[in-house]
């Protein structure tokens, strides 16, 4: 049994508020610090070559961790690109870099190799890094350890407040980060996003380790930074808000057209595609499937707002949808590539049935024993999938293997191995 079964059960972590124990944060009682101003004031933002050029030697003459944060425009823009991007290392201070004025960043990147790079949420901007050159070798995600510590609450205000006893500004988190320029107190509330990064990192350490987590932190943090990126959706259109209620072949025709269209137009405006032409809509015309342009007017999402060559184009892309021969229509649903739905499991393998219900029993209760999140523990999709095609033969080994090929880390494979072998080993009732 690890150190972080034995400590679970009388943990002292503060969930509620308030820092881990004994690292000097303010009590439980004390009423939190609103975080006003960044230490050194707001810096000037890099828009330059030249300028960063000197943040690239300041940077790579720091100490320690670097706090790394990026600001995406979502919603207002096509894609995740990133429109500000910030740092603060010890030694260098902190420094806020205009990406759209200085779209290569892979020198800054490569003064970093090597070092340490604190985000929260990393995944999240890692791809926009990615885009403009910065792409860590080592990281520590704040948001991913306060999950692994038992945190109830992991967004980055609420993390700061209760471990470090400081309250960050959340007005501007939302805002179109594709102005130009950058009003003051959205730089102010971007600075302090990183101002306290690396304190927090260094709390949750001490946190993780006091648990007995520390190694298995730093095991997720590593297949993070080491991860390719993603591969490209397939059929991005199948995700259309509402789809559930477009059951034909040639409604989901409709949806595709649409979808397509929209979002050609969108990356051409470079605006967000909600704001072309919102999902609802989509699917009210495949439902309608409208026949004239008067038609799609009176569809909801289609009004006097819509002028009449808009309409023109969204009728087109119908058009085409409905001039589509059989064979060229999308099959509905999209090829199950893994386990069906485990709604459908009694029906199709009832004994499949009775091991997953065994095995999200086991891992449910392992999960609460050591004060952590199932879904961090071991993703659903692995236990689906060995649940329902299980090794041959039921054993350590062979359950071990069994997870290690579907991605699980080593210290998941040694947690949730003993609980799966129970799992697979359960009868059909």
């Amino acid at each position: 049994m690890t150190d972080a079964h034995d400590t679970a059960a009388d943990s002292s972590l503060r969930t509620t508020g308030g820092a881990p124990p004994d690292d000097g944060g303010s009590s439980a009682t004390e009423a939190p610090t609103p975080l006003l101003e960044p230490r050194e004031g707001i810096p000037p933002v890099i828009a330059d070559e030249t300028a960063l050029a000197r943040v690239i030697a300041a940077f790579e003459a720091g100490t320690g961790p670097v706090a790394v944060d990026a600001e995406r425009a979502s919603g207002y823009r096509y894609g995740q690109r990133a429109y500000l991007v910030q740092l603060r290392r010890e030694g260098a201070g902190s420094a806020l870099i205009d990406p759209v004025a200085c779209p290569d960043l892979s020198a800054l990147g490569d003064a970093l190799s090597g070092v340490e790079w604190v985000l929260h949420a990393a995944t999240q901007d890692l791809p926009c890094l990615r885009e403009i050159g910065m792409v860590p070798t080592r990281l520590f995600d704040t948001e991913l350890a306060g999950r692994l510590a038992g945190f109830p609450r992991v967004g980055l205000g609420a993390m700061v407040e209760g471990v470090l006893g400081f309250v960050l500004e959340k007005g501007h988190s939302a805002v179109d980060w594709s102005t130009r320029p950058l009003p003051e107190p959205w730089l102010r509330y971007a600075a302090l996003d990183v101002e306290l990064l690396v304190d927090l990192r260094d709390a949750l350490e001490k946190e993780l380790d006091r648990q007995g987590k520390l190694e298995w932190a730093r095991q997720e943090f590593d297949a993070i930074a080491s991860a390719p990126p993603p591969e490209p959706r397939k059929d991005p259109w199948r995700r259309t808000s509402g789809m559930h209620k477009v059951r034909r072949r040639r409604q989901l025709a409709v949806v595709r057209e649409l979808w397509q269209t929209r979002d050609r137009i969108a990356q051409r405006r470079d605006v967000s595609p909600g704001k072309v032409l919102g999902d609802a809509a989509i699917v009210e015309a495949a439902l309608a499937l409208p026949a004239n342009v008067h038609a799609l007017a009176a569809l909801n999402g289609f009004g006097h707002r819509t002028g009449k060559r808009q309409l023109e184009q969204w009728q087109a892309a119908v058009d085409r949808a409905k001039a589509l021969t059989e064979a060229q229509l999308p099959q509905p649903g999209q090829p199950v590539t893994g386990p069906p739905p485990p709604r459908a499991w009694a029906d199709k393998d009832p004994a499949a049935a009775a091991r997953l219900s065994a095995a999200r029993a086991g891992v449910s209760a392992l999960a609460e024993q050591i004060n952590m999140p199932q879904e961090n523990l071991i993703t659903p999709d692995t236990v689906r999938r060995v649940c329902w095609e299980p090794p041959g033969v039921v054993d350590a080994e062979s359950v071990s293997a069994a997870l290690e090929g579907h991605g699980a880390r080593a210290w998941q494979v040694e947690l949730v191995t003993p609980v799966l072998v129970e799992a697979l080993s359960v009868k059909e009732a």
